[in-house]
C-alpha cells in the first residue's frame, strides 16, 4: 500500500477535471465521526478562497491532487465545524502513545493511499515522532524531493500505528464535536497512566479526567503524585471532583482532600453522596500520620457465627478494593474485633467449616491513634497484608493493607 508524508501533500499542487492547475492543498481534514481515520476533505488554497474538495471528488494523487469535478462546484470554506485539521491539530502538537506509554510529539504523519471505485482514497496510517519527519520538514523546498526522499530513505522510521494513538484536546465543545475521548488510554494499568498524566501540562491533564470513566480516574489518581494530584483536582469542578473521589480508596480520598484547602475540601463534600460524605467527614478528623489516618473503610467483615460458604458469598459481592479482600474479620454483635482469616485458609476450607476454626493467632490490630511508624514496624515484624483498626473499645473501623505502607514508605525516601 503506497504510503504518503503529510508534509508533502501540504502545498502540493490541485488540478480540476479539465487537469488545470486551480490551486494548493492548504490542509486535509479528518471527519471522526464518521471514520477516525480517513481524510474526508482537502482545503484547497484557489483564487477565489479556501475550497472544500471532498475525497469522494479526487481522482489520483500523483505528484499533484487531481480532481474529478470543476472547481467551480467545490464550495467554499466557512469554518471548521467538526473536522480534525491535520496540520493544524496534529503536527507539532503532544499525543498519548498508549502502545509505548508516553507522551510524544508528533513531526509528520504518514498517509496510506487506497484504490477504491476508480478514487483515490487517504487514510491515516501512522503519526511520525522521530528525526525523519522532522528532516523532511525542514528541507522541504530547499533539497531537490529525489535528493530529500534517497537522505529519508537512510533514516529509520519512528512511527506509531494511528490505532494506538490518543489525541488530547483542551475545548470541551471540540472534544464532543471531534468525539474525542480516551478510550484506547483508559485500558493501560492505572500507574502507566499517572506517569502519562504527569507528562502533560496542567489543562491537558484535566482534559483527560475530564473524559475517563470515574473508576479509571479514580485508579490512576491515586496513583499520581501529591502535588499533580492536587493540581488536577483543583482544576476540575466539584461535580466532578466529587465523582472522582467518591470512587478512590476511602483513605487516599481522605489524604487527597485533606491537602486541599478548606474551602476547596466543602464544595467537593457538599458534591458527594450523603453516605460517602459521612465517612469522608469521619477519616479527615484522623491524624493524617496515625493508623486511622492511613485505614480504607472498605472490608470484609462476618459474624463470629460465618461459615466459609457466607465468607465466598460476601466475597462475590464485595465492591471494595482486592487489596482488602487478603484478610477477612470476624466481629461479635457489638462489632467487636474477634479474628482474623487469610483468604488462602478459606479457598482450602470446606463449604461448611466454621470461619472461627480459620483464624490465624496471634490477632494483630491497632488503634486509630496508632503512629504510623509502629503500624510500620507490626507490618514487617508480622508479615502482614493487611492491618485491623480499632477504636477504644476494640471495635473494627477499619483496615490498613500493604500498598498503603508502600506509599508510606516511599513518600520518606
Amino acid at each position: 500500500m503506497p504510503s504518503l508524508a503529510l508534509t508533502e501533500l501540504l502545498g502540493a499542487p490541485v488540478f480540476d477535471t479539465a487537469g488545470s492547475q486551480c490551486g494548493r492543498v492548504r490542509e486535509l481534514a479528518v471527519a471522526p465521526q464518521e471514520d477516525r481515520a480517513r481524510i474526508a476533505m482537502f482545503i484547497v488554497r484557489t483564487k477565489a478562497g479556501d475550497r472544500l474538495l471532498p475525497s469522494a471528488l479526487v481522482g489520483s494523487i500523483d505528484g499533484g491532487i487531481y480532481a474529478t469535478t470543476a472547481v467551480s462546484t467545490w464550495n467554499p470554506v466557512n469554518g471548521a465545524e467538526g473536522l480534525f485539521l491535520l496540520e493544524r491539530d496534529l503536527l507539532d502538537q503532544q499525543i498519548i502513545d498508549v502502545h509505548g506509554r508516553k507522551v510524544v510529539r508528533v513531526n509528520d504523519v504518514d498517509l496510506n493511499e487506497e484504490i477504491s471505485n476508480s478514487h483515490s482514497v487517504l487514510r491515516v496510517g501512522a503519526v511520525d515522532v522521530g528525526v525523519r519527519g522532522a528532516i523532511r520538514r525542514l528541507l522541504k523546498g530547499v533539497v531537490p524531493m529525489l535528493a530529500l526522499r534517497t537522505l529519508l530513505h537512510k533514516v529509520p522510521p519512528r512511527l506509531i500505528p494511528w490505532e494506538f494513538v490518543d489525541l488530547i484536546e483542551t475545548d470541551p465543545a471540540r472534544r464532543v464535536k471531534l468525539k474525542i475521548s480516551h478510550e484506547r488510554l483508559a485500558r493501560l494499568h492505572p500507574a502507566d497512566i499517572a506517569d502519562i498524566v504527569e507528562e502533560l501540562a496542567p489543562a491537558e491533564r484535566e482534559a483527560v479526567f475530564q473524559t475517563l470513566d470515574e473508576g479509571v480516574a479514580a485508579e490512576a489518581l491515586e496513583e499520581v503524585e501529591p502535588r499533580v494530584q492536587k493540581s488536577i483536582v483543583e482544576s476540575l469542578n466539584s461535580e466532578r471532583a466529587a465523582e472522582i473521589v467518591e470512587e478512590m480508596d476511602p483513605d487516599a480520598a481522605a489524604d487527597l482532600l485533606a491537602d486541599l484547602p478548606e474551602e476547596r475540601t466543602s464544595e467537593i463534600l457538599q458534591e458527594m453522596a450523603p453516605q460517602e460524605r459521612k465517612e469522608m467527614v469521619e477519616l479527615l478528623e484522623f491524624g493524617e500520620n496515625t493508623a486511622a489516618g492511613r485505614m480504607n473503610t472498605d472490608y470484609i467483615a462476618l459474624g463470629v457465627s460465618a461459615t466459609a460458604h457466607d465468607a465466598v458469598e460476601a466475597l462475590r459481592h464485595f465492591e471494595g478494593g482486592v487489596e482488602t479482600v487478603s484478610t477477612m474479620y470476624l466481629v461479635d454483635s457489638h462489632g467487636t474485633l474477634a479474628g482474623a482469616v487469610p483468604l488462602a485458609k478459606l479457598v482450602l476450607a470446606n463449604p461448611a467449616t466454621p470461619m472461627l476454626s480459620l483464624t490465624q493467632e496471634p490477632l494483630i490490630f491497632a488503634t486509630g491513634n496508632t503512629k504510623e511508624n509502629q503500624v510500620a514496624e507490626l507490618f514487617d515484624k508480622y508479615n502482614l497484608l493487611t492491618l485491623p483498626v480499632v477504636d477504644e473499645n476494640r471495635k473494627l473501623t477499619g483496615v490498613i493493607t500493604s500498598d498503603d505502607i508502600i506509599s508510606l514508605l516511599r513518600s520518606k525516601l
